[in-house]
């Protein structure tokens, strides 16, 4: 049987390639692609900004089907008892446990982390991202059986927005009763207004979009500030000092890529407050910046790339808990077939859409 991949051989160039299904080696995964997601990272490859993927197989977000398991694999990372058939997530890294960041217990930031992901598609296994039939997962890289109550499109956002905000908010310590704003409205914005308002704050977001922002509130949000009606960093500085009492935010989170959001996150906060930094992920894109407000302010900045692989699986549990509470399953509206992956990319480049979802295997 075969297999099909999208490979990008340049920024904004995409092709097809087809590969016979590997048999997974001992400790190995082979899993069918039910869904995978268009993510901000994505977009960063497709528009060449990305530090080291510049070709390969694109794709890390998604939920897939168990299609063979390794010698050795009879549970997931949880423990859990798995089978061919079974519906699984998995983290988009692997975490080797032996270089120097795994050893000081910062498995996120494992240097062998995309040792799969870089890979030539030419190199078997073959299948190296989720933009393809079939997904490859190596020993070392995390994944955690679904619950029955989450559907595939709830499940396929879970191992990286989801993840990677909840990792954020939990390290950075968000407290219940605290003020969090958050720059940006799109998957990680979204999922980060439900995981913060789950820990007890006050949400405020802030986009540029209407439909992001009223999205926003059904996934907790408290209060919004349309960049449209508040127009400059002063207006918006104001806005959320006004919804603060005139003290500012207790911690502010960056979930656009845009630079610029930096210096206006610093104006956002109040004197000892917390500023999260996840959405910039592109070195060489400089933005003019206070240090001296910042010091004066005594903030303290987090940035955290990836997140501990198991907080996919509280990720998992965050939805099962909460399906009901917050519309999970409607994140991604913009559906489209394997074929038509250039498509998606590039529509969500235009912000056309605001989360795209590839279907695989129909």
């Amino acid at each position: 049987m075969k297999g099909k991949v999208a490979v990008m051989s340049e920024p904004g160039k995409l092709s097809f390639a087809e590969y016979g299904l590997p048999d997974p080696g001992a400790g190995a995964v082979l899993v069918k692609v039910i869904r995978t997601n268009v993510c901000g990272s994505e977009l960063h490859i497709w528009q060449g900004h990305h530090p080291t993927k510049k070709s390969g197989v694109m794709g890390h977000e998604m939920v897939g089907e168990i299609a063979a398991l390794g010698e050795g694999v009879v549970t997931d990372y949880a423990g859990n008892p798995v089978q061919i058939g079974d519906r699984v997530a998995a983290a988009y890294f692997i975490t080797c446990r032996k270089c120097a960041p795994c050893q000081q217990g910062q498995m996120n930031l494992c240097e062998n982390a995309y040792k799969h992901w870089v890979k030539d598609p030419e190199e078997a296994p073959h299948f190296h991202g989720t933009f393809g039939t079939h997904y490859y997962l190596p020993p070392d890289q995390y994944f955690y059986k679904v619950p029955d109550n989450v559907p595939d499109s709830a499940a396929a956002s879970a191992n990286c927005a989801l993840s990677q905000v909840y990792f954020g908010i939990d390290k950075t310590g968000v407290r219940c009763g605290d003020t969090v704003v958050i720059q940006g409205a799109g998957g990680l914005g979204l999922n980060a207004s439900a995981v913060a308002k789950e820990y007890g704050a006050t949400v405020i977001v802030i986009d540029s979009v209407t439909s992001r922002l009223e999205k926003a509130r059904q996934f907790g949000a408290d209060h919004v500030v349309h960049m449209g009606e508040y127009d400059t960093v002063e207006k918006r500085v104001k806005a959320v000092q006004e919804l603060t009492g005139g003290k500012g935010a207790d911690v502010c989170m960056e979930l656009t890529g845009v630079p610029a959001a930096l210096n206006e996150g610093v104006n956002l906060l109040r004197y000892g407050g917390k500023y999260i930094s996840i959405g910039n992920i592109s070195p060489g894109q400089m933005t003019p910046f206070d240090p001296g407000l910042m010091t004066r302010k005594a903030l303290t900045i987090y940035s955290y790339m990836r997140y501990d692989p198991w907080y996919l699986n509280k990720a998992l549990q965050f939805i099962s808990k909460n399906i009901k509470k917050y519309p999970f399953d409607e994140l991604l509206d913009a559906e489209f077939d394997l074929e038509d992956v250039n498509i998606a990319l590039d529509k969500s480049a235009a912000r056309e859409i605001t989360r795209a979802t590839i279907v695989a295997n129909r």
